[in-house]
């Protein structure tokens, strides 16, 4: 039977899989590396290290199979970073990643040389620290050295394509997040390239995410221990990706997917835009539609913080598990306390890379058990917001599908349906974004009619938890606390941020 592998680079570590042509997944492996925060609002990663995690995964999973039954490799990973390389193919610094903040001037000089609404129009968003485009402008204005010997610029995932086939290329669904795209043409936008003065020719050619954009090179294959010449598909950046394996292909299925951030994911058969910008609107990994996405920046990354925390208070074998233990027991709301999920500024709702996150509430009483929960209930409220926004516009989301961190959890899975009023279900194969980059591998070389095809044959229901009307009458109270605060507190946020 034939085998695909989907790779997926993320923020923590690169993930391979491998399947079988009836979406089976046979084998999976995470390569871990680390990231840098060299000053406050700043992350990085070394490209290399991708590279080094991405082969180590592919290796750990090749080793369950024979290497001469896989038919393609799908891409995804990480949305808007920018990696610059040179006229010699060499990285020029550290990758600017998707949580990076250190660019509103930037957003400001985009919004001044295009217009917001000019800009809303064509890319389907406002300017945000975390895309793509203002980093390349803050190189620009900061490291003009660096800037000067710019040849090209690509996403994450396609440095990775590059390292395997030789080849610059990109998805338009990941593309869209660079805004620097024409959303509706589904291509780069003259318009804005024109405006900011950033060559055509640093860009890599754009593709359909089910597009074969090169072949393995036998150096590459050499590296990884299969044959040289396997078709490499575009794929789809994280949460696109994430969206076929999850089969949110068709209007109504939504996903909500908790990992380091977290995305409230809905399919759109023609482009809808949010007035306000505050939801994204990207083109999707199937052919010709579009998707909506509310972003919150530190989702499963505020549990980590918080464990970690504990871990170095003197408990360093601390696991999530142990976390939700004290959690489950402690009454819906942690008896008043509230924590806001702002850890490295906001996108939805609030647009602010500068919001800052806290507990609120704090007395005498509380424990480490009501801290926990009202960590998950706050990172989940956050999602919320996403999807009432949704409910605003217009948007069905009558089907909710749990991934990540979010969707493994039973405690965190029910939560989610109390706090949505909604069911929320998984799905029997939970290996996030690179089983779509498989499945699409699939639809490109054609063992698969067309991504409908594929999520019929391979994606499939496990579990659906119904909402407790109770619990969900009373996190209807907590929530409409938690919306009122960053209100209340958004000056002091970014008054802290300037001591």
């Amino acid at each position: 039977m034939p085998l695909f592998i989907g790779l997926d680079i993320g923020t923590s570590g690169a993930k391979a899989i491998i399947c079988d042509g009836e979406g089976t997944i046979i084998a999976s492996a995470l390569a871990e590396y680390p990231i840098s925060s060299p000053q406050p609002l700043w992350s990085e990663q070394h490209p290399a290290d991708w590279w080094r995690g991405a082969q180590e995964a592919i290796r750990t999973v090749v080793s369950h199979v024979d290497p001469a039954q896989i038919r393609g490799i799908g891409l995804t990973g990480q949305m808007h970073g920018a990696v610059f390389l040179d006229d010699a193919n060499q990285v020029i610094r550290p990758a600017l990643l998707w949580n990076d903040q250190r660019t509103a001037a930037e957003c400001i000089e985009i919004t001044q040389k295009v217009g917001a609404e000019r800009l809303l129009a064509i890319a389907g968003n406002p300017a945000l620290t975390g895309f793509q485009a203002p980093k390349i402008l803050w190189v620009r204005n900061h490291e003009p050295a660096n800037y000067a010997r710019i040849a090209h610029i690509v996403l994450p995932k396609d440095y990775i394509r590059f390292m395997l086939s030789d080849v610059y290329a990109a998805d338009v669904a990941d593309g869209a997040g660079t805004l620097l795209m024409d959303i509706s043409a589904r291509d780069y936008s003259p318009e804005i390239l024109t405006a900011l003065g950033i060559p055509r020719a640093w860009l890599p050619r754009l593709y359909e995410g089910p597009q074969v954009t090169g072949e393995l090179s036998v150096r590459a294959a050499a590296q990884l221990g299969i044959p040289a010449g396997i078709p490499i598909i575009a794929g789809g950046g994280d949460n696109a990706a994430a969206a076929i394996g999850t089969g949110i292909v068709t209007r109504g299925v939504v996903n909500s997917s908790i990992g380091t951030s977290g995305v409230i994911f809905a399919h759109s058969d023609s482009i809808a835009l949010d007035p306000k910008g505050r939801l994204h609107t990207f083109c999707h990994s199937v052919p010709g539609a579009w998707h909506m996405m509310a972003v919150t920046l530190s989702a499963g990354g505020s549990f980590a913080w918080f464990r970690n925390l504990l871990r170095q208070m003197g408990n360093p074998a601390l696991s999530y598990d142990d976390l939700v233990a004290v959690a489950a027991p402690t009454p819906i709301g942690a008896e008043g306390l509230v924590f806001l999920p702002y850890l490295n500024g906001e996108r939805t709702p609030h647009l602010d890379p500068l919001a800052r996150g806290g507990f609120i509430g704090l007395t005498s009483r509380h424990t480490v058990g009501h801290m926990a929960r009202a960590v998950l209930e706050g990172v989940t409220y956050s999602l919320r917001d996403g999807l009432s926004i949704m409910h605003e516009l217009g948007v069905p989301t009558t089907d909710i599908r749990a991934t990540g961190g979010g969707g493994k959890s039973a405690f965190w899975r029910q939560l989610q349906a109390d706090i949505y009023s909604a069911p929320v279900s998984t799905l029997a194969a939970e290996e996030g974004p690179a089983y779509g980059a498989a499945l699409l591998a699939g639809v490109g070389t054609g063992h698969f009619r067309d991504i409908t095809d594929a999520v019929q044959r391979c994606v499939r229901v496990a579990t659906t938890v119904e909402p407790n009307s109770s619990a969900a009458a009373q996190h209807d109270r907590a929530y409409a606390i938690y919306r009122q605060l960053y209100g209340h507190l958004a000056t002091d946020m970014h008054a802290l941020a300037t001591l």
